[in-house]
């Protein structure tokens, strides 16, 4: 089995990939697709991870340091 056809996402963006480059009228090497989609998908990821509002280390009862 494949590494993307254990991931529905990877699948379905490997698919859309392909749409897409096929559209254009391109003829895309399968590894190079792979390559792109998994990229993307840790971009997503990383961005998604780095998201303020994903941050456990923050607190609502951090408190700052008082500035005199």
């Amino acid at each position: 089995m494949c590494l993307l056809c254990d991931d529905e996402k990877a699948y379905q963006a490997y698919m859309d990939y392909l749409d897409a480059m096929e559209r254009k009228g391109k003829v895309v090497d399968q590894d190079t697709a792979m390559n792109a989609v998994l990229d993307g998908l840790q971009a997503a990821a990383k961005a998604n991870r780095d998201a303020p509002e994903n941050d456990k280390t923050l607190s609502p009862f951090f408190c700052s340091p008082v500035n005199k």
